[in-house]
């Protein structure tokens, strides 16, 4: 823990998060606890300020949003492959994207698994 106030790490107290609520958003609730009086060096509460903005919210690192692709019909400019399509199907999708100057994320998730074999 470091003692500055600035950017928060992101990181809550995971024990009081109920199993149904991500743990980034559980906010303290103890009377005496330390987070919610703020003290110094302590983990900063979960707020609304560290949304990220709207207007780059869901983009990649590369500048693309990432959209999920099941077939090779729905191929658009980032695309991630589902997780359950075979890697024959697999190959395909990503030999055609290679084809529209496509990004695939995960271009080799399935393929590396199966060659290993």
């Amino acid at each position: 823990m470091s003692t500055s106030r600035g950017a928060s790490s992101g990181v809550s107290m995971d024990y009081l998060a109920p199993i149904w609520l991500s743990t980034k958003l559980a906010q303290t609730q103890g009377i005496d606890s330390r987070v919610r009086k703020k003290f110094k060096g302590c983990t900063l509460m979960p707020n609304i300020g560290y949304g990220s903005d709207k207007k780059t919210r869901h983009y990649q690192p590369n500048g693309f949003k990432k959209f999920v692709v099941p077939n090779v019909e729905d191929l658009t400019y980032c695309s991630e492959i589902t997780h359950n399509v075979s890697t024959r199907k697999r190959k395909n999708i990503v030999e055609r994207a290679s084809h529209l100057n496509v990004v695939v994320t995960n271009k080799t998730a399935r393929l590396r698994s199966q060659e290993d074999e």
